[in-house]
Order: structure tokens, then sequence, then C-alpha cells
């Protein structure tokens, strides 16, 4: 299990393969973790990727059953969790990269491609979390009933 560390951070993230580096964002919420892109997600990305791709994935800090853990700053945690993606990246050597996430990962990836959008030549969302005026409080209301 490979972990880094970043001051009171530590990050536990995998690795398979090899090629043009791919980040690896699982899905699940702010639950997010590496089990997801194998098990619980619609396919499993890094055996899929593998024999074309670098694939990287990490756990989403403070996620339940999960290996990274850290304080989150609260005027700014989605800042904390796209420092943490980068960060890794940079751990590792890695100037640019794909990125492939599952439901919260979409929205990670616009703060990866806000904040770093010259080192990401390709991105793809897929089943994107979003927001529906006809149910405001859906993805709410979810998240609480599970």
């Amino acid at each position: 299990m490979p972990f880094f560390d970043r001051g009171p951070v530590r990050i536990h993230y995998e690795e398979a393969g090899s090629g043009f580096p791919l980040l690896r964002i699982p899905g699940g919420g702010l639950n997010s973790t590496i089990p997801f892109v194998r098990e619980k997600g619609p396919f499993d990305a890094l055996a899929t990727f593998s024999d074309e791709f670098r694939c990287i994935t990490l756990d989403l800090r403070n996620a339940e059953g999960g290996g990274s853990h850290g304080p989150l700053e609260p005027d700014r945690p989605w800042d904390c969790h796209t420092d943490d993606q980068l960060a890794l990246m940079d751990h590792l050597g890695i100037d640019r990269f794909g990125v492939l996430g599952f439901c919260i990962g979409g929205p990670f990836i616009w703060n990866l491609l806000k904040r770093a959008g010259h080192r990401i030549p390709a991105a793809i969302l897929a089943q994107p979390s979003g927001f529906r005026p006809e149910k405001p409080t859906l993805f709410y209301d979810n998240n609480m009933a599970g």
C-alpha cells in the first residue's frame, strides 16, 4: 500500500500499468476510495486501461474505509482535494496527465482543469454528479438516505 505524506495529510494511492499517466478519480461521493475503481464502478478502470496507460488512483481524504487522512480547510474543501490530486502527481514526478472520473470525480475534474488545465490534455467525466432544477434536493436526499 503506497502512501505519501504532505504536512498533516497522508494520501493512500495505487498504480497499475505503464504508458501515458491517467489519474483515475473514484466515484462514491465523499467516501470515494480505491475499491470503487476496482470493484464498485461500472468497470475496473485500472485493469481496463493499464495495458495502455500508467493508471493512478487515490482514496479521497477522510473517506470512510480509506487510507487517506488529514484536516480539510473549511473555507476551501474542494481545493484541498485538488491539492491532494496535484500533489500526488507531483510526488510521482508526473507533469502532464489525463484524468478520468466517475460521479464526484466529475466536479473534481472541473476543479483540476481550472487550477492546472495546462497539465491535462484530456479529461473524461463519466456519470458526473450534477444538479437538476426539477429536483433540487435529489443529491442531498439520496446521500442522507444512504
